[in-house]
């Protein structure tokens, strides 16, 4: 993941934020829902895999008490100013969940990666399942949304793919994300949808699941 971590905190450096193309505004359709439907209410949260922090911020001005986690030092650098600058309260904190995770953090409520498990390979998922659900309260609610094997964006149908900024990805399918997650979760809706990018939408697999 070094490798990886390098590339990420280059891209941060160098490239604006309306350029990077997973860089959105603005609260995902996916997580409006859940607290528009009450599934998920106010409460101690934490975004795994932040970026600059854009869906941190959203949920903060609404309520949430949020942390958000990143393994690139920079993306977190400025995640902390443009929270600053918008007088938002957010922990931030660098760290790799494909890692045994150190941090002495609450037990959170509400737990989501948004276009983050496409980023990590099999042989590390496992280990990233349990950091999430260690993180997490009995009963708290995990949303995981990534691209999946029938997405054809970036051209090709391996399960490896590699995309314009350099970085491979894996693709999924809801098979897989079931064998993951179903150990320490409660799957409470798995299905494939599209979601919407910066330049074009992606096919991709959405796990809602609830902490056994």
């Amino acid at each position: 993941m070094k490798k990886s971590r390098q590339r990420f905190n280059q891209i941060y450096s160098e490239q604006s934020p309306e350029i990077i193309p997973w860089n959105t505004l603005g609260l995902p359709i996916t997580i409006k829902e859940l607290i528009t439907k009450k599934i998920v209410k106010a409460c101690k949260a934490i975004d795994i895999g932040c970026g600059l922090g854009n869906y941190s911020r959203e949920l903060a001005k609404v309520g949430f008490e949020m942390t958000g986690v990143d393994f690139s030092n920079v993306a977190i650098e400025k995640a902390e100013k443009l929270a600053n600058k918008d007088n938002l309260s957010i922990e931030f904190l660098v760290a790799d969940f494909t890692q045994e995770l150190k941090l002495n953090l609450p037990e959170f409520e509400f737990a989501f990666d948004y276009g983050l498990l496409h980023h990590v390979f099999p042989e590390d998922r496992e280990i990233y399942a349990r950091n999430v659900a260690k993180l997490l309260n009995e009963n708290a609610f995990y949303l995981s949304i990534a691209f999946n094997e029938e997405d054809d964006y970036f051209e090709g149908k391996g399960k490896y793919r590699q995309t314009p900024t350099g970085s491979v990805l894996y693709f999924s399918n809801t098979d897989e994300i079931q064998e993951l997650f179903s150990p320490l979760f409660h799957i409470l809706d798995l299905k494939n949808i599209t979601i919407p990018g910066k330049n074009g939408n992606h096919r991709a697999y959405y796990a809602l699941m609830q902490k056994k």
